[in-house]
């Protein structure tokens, strides 16, 4: 099949609402009323339900890790990096939601490490270490998506490179509004109620 296709595959992976559709099954408002409107597990976190929260992380990196593998599985690493750029676009310009979707964050962490484990571990492992220092998860997502590239020419070949690349150009259009409030220093620290990242 044409590469197309794979995208579309990791497209519809990556479109599912997770968020959206774990905080209905609990009985919650409509997600995208409640602090950033993000369908991600930042937002979901918002509502107090640390394992919703949780749920709704590790659902989206399995998502995006899924499309890849599947793709992968049936047509080889060409596929498998269509797929995931296909994830990808799918969780932030989701079909259902009238492509208004969430930021990537999670999702992207799972095609990584699906892709190119040792990327996704490593950019995994900058933003774990920029939140903690930082304390802000927008600017984390932002440096670890800004070395992925570099990750990926170091740890792993090509293809990763320019899915890594990719990557991060979807992932810093998403956070403009998070850029613009880091520019006027007011991004709110992790913890503080307003904008989330993932």
């Amino acid at each position: 099949m044409p590469p197309p296709t794979y995208l579309l595959l990791g497209y519809l992976f990556g479109s599912i609402p997770f968020g959206l559709l774990l905080t209905r099954a609990a009985g919650l408002p409509d997600i995208r009323t409640i602090g950033s409107g993000n369908i991600g597990a930042t937002n979901v976190l918002r509502t107090g339900r640390k394992t919703l929260a949780a749920a709704t992380l590790l659902l989206d990196l399995g998502k995006g890790a899924a499309a890849v593998l599947l793709a992968g599985w049936l047509a080889g690493r060409d596929a498998a990096l269509w797929a995931g750029l296909g994830a990808v676009l799918g969780h932030l310009f989701p079909v259902w939601l009238r492509f208004k979707g969430g930021k990537g964050v999670a999702t992207s962490y799972g095609v990584l490490i699906a892709a190119a484990w040792p990327v996704g571990i490593a950019a995994g492992a900058v933003w774990l270490i920029a939140a903690a220092t930082l304390r802000r998860s927008s600017l984390a997502g932002l440096i670890s998506f800004a070395l992925a590239p570099f990750l990926a020419w170091a740890l792993a070949d090509s293809g990763a490179v320019k899915l890594a690349l990719a990557i991060a150009v979807l992932v810093y259009a998403r956070h403009h509004a998070n850029i613009r409030r880091l520019l006027a220093g007011t991004e709110p620290r992790i913890g503080q109620h307003s904008s989330g990242t993932a």
